[in-house]
């Protein structure tokens, strides 16, 4: 079964030693689960495990370009404009429901944040507490670098506190968490995942499963498709916290009808590195990100499921030109408009990426989010 001795994540410093350290802890979780992974327990070590996985090791990942040696790029990381567009409709929902503190799930390089404090600031509406909600220490260490000037009213948590009042914002969060993958062969639905080959190198390994896609898939054709569980689970688990405030969260990723169409038949999943994407989340753990788009079907139903209700949904670009991009970019500069293009465009991110906002009941009444006054699709979730 290979080396299943554990590596202390300090003595990992190149990307070759995380991949070797990382491969023998998967290697011990293969050996552990009885020779079968499942992909979903595969991408949680791969993405998360302590010191080692892609975003627990310390290796650059947000940037503009390969040569600064980043992988990708999100939208804060961008242009700032995301961010102070963002801030416009943070403001409402804080006055709307009446709080005064903001949540971050997932803040990367603590980008997003320092634009939401600097706008919301700048409006006078400072919130008294921002909160970020994420697992990786060395982004911790970036985050509060960035937010040196902020440092008096920003904290980090690791998991969520029993109750949560204030407005929440995500962005790129949903599509980071582990997915099960499945696969209909002639016919016939497996579940996938993650075994030691004869050479002990990783393999995949199709189990026959009474797990299905939400929607029925039409035709006789194989399918490899997701399901999201961990997501959805995620949803819930906020709307039991969130007992007054709102939730933005920015993915990309599609209503039900569009991610289990037919066409989609190769599903979702892909890697980002040096700026390229592939499809093999086996090769070089640690050193690539592995994503899955988001079914905004599922995420509502999920947050309905848990006493939420959904405030609108519609494409990125919609929302930020609902929420005032325009009147923001007009005094940007030539540089910082052609990027904010890039946020709206539809063959760039406007499309693809999506923004659902939530609340608890009590909170949802007597308003409309800006970034949903034209446009909204709730009705095609």
């Amino acid at each position: 079964m290979g080396d299943n001795r554990r590596v202390p994540p300090a003595a990992v410093n190149e990307p070759s030693s995380v991949t070797t350290a990382l491969l023998a802890r998967l290697r011990q979780a293969i050996g552990e689960a009885g020779g079968w992974l499942p992909f979903d327990r595969y991408m949680a070590i791969a993405l998360y495990e302590p010191g080692l996985g892609y975003y627990a090791n310390t290796a650059p990942k947000f940037g503009h370009l390969p040569q600064s040696g980043s992988d990708f790029v999100t939208a804060p990381e961008l242009t700032p404009l995301f961010g102070h567009t963002l801030a416009r409709q943070v403001q409402q929902a804080l006055q709307a429901t009446g709080t005064d503190a903001v949540w971050e799930f997932g803040a990367g390089s603590g980008a997003l944040a320092l634009q939401l404090l600097d706008a919301l600031d700048a409006l006078g509406c400072a919130p008294s507490r921002y909160t970020i909600v994420d697992l990786s220490g060395s982004l911790r260490e970036r985050q509060a670098a960035t937010l040196s000037a902020h440092a008096h009213r920003v904290r980090w948590v690791s998991e969520l506190p029993g109750t949560i009042e204030g407005v929440v914002v995500g962005n790129e969060v949903l599509d980071a968490m582990p997915v099960r993958l499945l696969h209909r062969l002639g016919g016939v639905w497996h579940e996938r995942g993650v075994v030691l080959d004869a050479d002990g190198q990783l393999a995949w390994s199709d189990r026959a499963t009474d797990a299905r896609p939400p929607l029925a898939i039409d035709g006789p054709h194989d399918v490899l498709t997701e399901i999201h569980p961990q997501a959805e689970a995620f949803v819930r688990t906020l709307g039991d916290r969130l007992r007054r405030g709102a939730a933005f969260l920015f993915d990309y990723g599609f209503p039900e009808a569009e991610y289990y169409h037919p066409q989609r038949h190769m599903g979702t999943l892909v890697c980002h590195r040096a700026h390229r994407s592939d499809s093999d989340p086996l090769a070089d753990p640690g050193q690539k990100d592995i994503t899955a788009h988001v079914n905004f079907t599922g995420i509502a139903l999920a947050a309905q499921d848990a006493g939420l209700s959904v405030l609108g949904y519609t494409s990125q670009g919609r929302f930020l030109l609902n929420a005032g991009l325009l009147d923001l970019a007009r005094d940007a500069g030539v540089r910082e408009n052609a990027l904010m293009q890039k946020l709206v465009l539809e063959h760039e991110m406007g499309e693809l990426f999506k923004v659902i906002a939530l609340a608890p009941a009590a909170s949802a009444e007597g308003w409309v989010p800006l970034g949903f006054a034209s446009g909204d699709r709730t009705h095609r979730l």
